[in-house]
């Protein structure tokens, strides 16, 4: 399936997207890329769950805790480098450059988009 083909609603159901507040963020110097580790609480649900992101054009670590992002929680974990990562941090891309996605306002840690 390429990128522009019709996604079925039920497809797109299957995709488990949440929020969560990052607890913690590290440079991640074993990555082929520059990135960074990530903890993120995704509440009493899910739980604390690590990632890996290559952010580190527009983020630092210490502008990253506290704030909401968003996440694909339902992917097998994949080891990268020495660790594992356990979602994927959803963003905009332009070329290289990543702008996480987030709410406008908090909400709790798990809350579903759909």
């Amino acid at each position: 399936m390429k990128a522009n083909e019709p996604l079925a609603w039920s497809e797109f159901l299957r995709v488990d997207m949440r929020v969560g507040t990052v607890l913690a963020a590290e440079p991640f110097p074993e990555a082929r890329n520059p990135a960074y580790l990530l903890w993120i609480d995704f509440g009493a649900e899910l739980g604390e769950r690590k990632t890996s992101a290559q952010i580190t054009d527009r983020y630092t670590p210490e502008e990253l805790v506290g704030r909401q992002v968003v996440a694909v929680v339902n992917f097998p974990p994949k080891q990268i480098a020495k660790h594992r990562s356990e979602c994927l941090l959803l963003g905009g891309v332009e070329g290289k450059v990543v702008t996480l996605l987030r709410p406008d306002f908090p909400v709790a840690n798990g809350t579903s988009i759909g």
